[in-house]
């Protein structure tokens, strides 16, 4: 009654026309081309059943809670030379090498082996190695044992560790400067004794 030549050519596929979407997941299919299914083997490999790979789902990302900060870290390495850079919206620098630059950010932390020759404007910072220039520590400036500032200092609150150094042109940020009387030679070993 039909012959399966007027159908098809033998060299003819057969493609399927319909594209779906699957609902609620924004992922569309597209069928490919039908296999040629002139050879008796060919037929009985589209009749065996075909493995079904589930489509995975899109995964929402999570939303970050309300309260968190992301942080503008750099970390300049113990091998690491910056030299003549101005340094800008860095929430935290770290130094464990050589650092010659301006900063104005929050925290500096220099590690026992960094060194750090420049300008700071910082709020918070903890020294353990080696800062020379001018240095504004608007909040709290933190000299650990093995820590050496020197230059112009400038400090709301100060903190040293025994064995810390600190020398230069050194003032608070809230007081006035001392009158010239209290500026005598006298109290400067004094201030010496405290930081060695």
């Amino acid at each position: 009654m039909f012959n399966k030549s007027s159908f098809t050519k033998p060299n003819d596929t057969i493609t399927r026309k319909d594209v779906r979407t699957v609902p609620a997941s924004g992922v569309t299919i597209t069928t490919q081309p039908l296999p040629d299914l002139t050879t008796k083997a060919a037929m009985q490999a589209a009749e065996a059943p075909q493995p079904v790979i589930p489509t995975p789902a899109p995964v929402a990302a999570a939303p970050a809670p309300e309260n968190s900060t992301s942080e503008a870290r750099l970390i300049v390495g113990p091998d690491v030379k910056l030299k003549g850079a101005e340094i800008l919206d860095c929430d935290t620098l770290v130094v464990e090498g050589r650092v010659e630059a301006t900063m104005d950010s929050r925290v500096i932390r220099i590690a026992e082996q960094g060194s750090y020759t420049g300008k700071v404007s910082i709020d918070i910072a903890e020294i353990h190695g080696i800062f020379e220039g001018e240095l504004t520590a608007r909040s709290q400036l933190i000299i650990h044992a093995t820590g050496r500032v020197s230059g112009k200092i400038r400090y709301g609150k100060l903190v040293i560790d025994e064995g810390g150094e600190l020398s230069g042109d050194i003032n608070t940020l809230n007081e006035r400067p001392l009158p010239q009387k209290a500026r005598s030679s006298e109290g400067v070993p004094a201030l010496a004794a405290v930081g060695a």
